[in-house]
């Protein structure tokens, strides 16, 4: 277990005062029997009319503001501390039936993961389930297990990280033709390869905790993370890294999980003003050990 802070702040400015909409915040982390928050506190500046929390239909926890004023400046401030159990492979093992590739999903399970089964962006010269078959034995029986991790390490040694500041993401033909990739167009290709197989998986949208001080280790970090989850019978929800090549959740702090990418971006919102009055934006994400715990 350790123990872990997380900072997030976003600050956006402008030359102008600017009126604003609703803004969406998805940044508080998914309580789980791997992840428990200790305490949290949100703060948006200047104070917003009011603050409003929803679950959305993924379950996500979504707080939204709403404004009555402008200004030149919007910053917003999450702080988190929580406890994070951190495993490299599922506490369950996989069902027996499953574990040799392919298989079925049960079939009280399936109306509930079809959904997360379909292929969401049009691959019509099969260049992105022809890569996902490469990965299938073609000498004997595939092991489901070391499938998945041989997809997982084979993106992380193959395509080059790049962060990408623009919003969306990337179509996974691309990432595949171009060898690089944000870690959500890394964590998006790797959906769309394993639901070219039948798998089930949804998008994963939190943050990255970086163990050694001079960065080295992991990649992705000072910013908000992406990665996806693959169900896998007997297992449930399997957290999949591309990026970093990890397996399970060690390092892997989740906020959101949606079907769809689009679904699960940490913070959006709306403005009125002059297209020349917006001057950018500015996003820190610390994530340290909680230095007021012996644990």
């Amino acid at each position: 277990m350790r123990r872990l802070k997380v900072s997030h702040i976003t600050t956006y400015d402008y030359a102008n005062p600017v009126s604003f909409g609703d803004h969406r915040m998805m940044l508080r982390p998914r309580d789980s029997h791997d992840l428990r928050i200790i305490s949290t506190h949100l703060s948006v500046t200047p104070e917003p009319r009011s603050i409003r929390w929803l679950h959305d239909v993924h379950g996500n926890s979504v707080a939204v503001a709403s404004f009555d004023f402008e200004a030149t400046q919007l910053r917003f401030e999450s702080e988190i501390v929580l406890q994070h159990f951190e495993t490299d492979e599922p506490d369950c093992p996989i069902e027996a039936f499953a574990r040799i590739y392919p298989f079925h999903y049960a079939a009280d399970e399936i109306p509930d993961l079809a959904r997360s089964s379909e292929i969401q962006y049009p691959d019509p010269l099969h260049i992105v389930s022809s890569w996902a078959k490469s990965f299938v034995a073609t000498d004997g029986p595939t092991d489901t297990w070391e499938m998945l991790g041989a997809i997982t390490k084979a993106i992380q040694r193959d395509i080059t990280y790049l962060a990408r500041e623009t919003e969306g993401i990337q179509p996974p033909e691309k990432t595949l033709a171009e060898r690089t990739g944000s870690c959500r167009d890394l964590a998006f290709l790797m959906m769309e390869a394993v639901r070219s197989l039948g798998f089930a998986a949804r998008f994963v949208s939190g943050y990255l905790y970086v163990p050694n001080a001079d960065g080295a280790g992991n990649i992705g970090g000072g910013a908000t993370h992406a990665w996806l989850q693959i169900y896998l019978p007997g297992s449930g929800w399997v957290e999949f890294d591309p990026t970093n090549g990890i397996i399970g959740n060690r390092d892997l702090i989740r906020v959101a999980v949606a079907r769809d990418p689009n679904h699960a971006v940490p913070l959006q919102g709306t403005w009125t003003g002059a297209p020349s009055d917006y001057l950018g934006m500015q996003i820190q994400v610390d994530v340290t050990t909680d230095t007021d715990c012996d644990d």
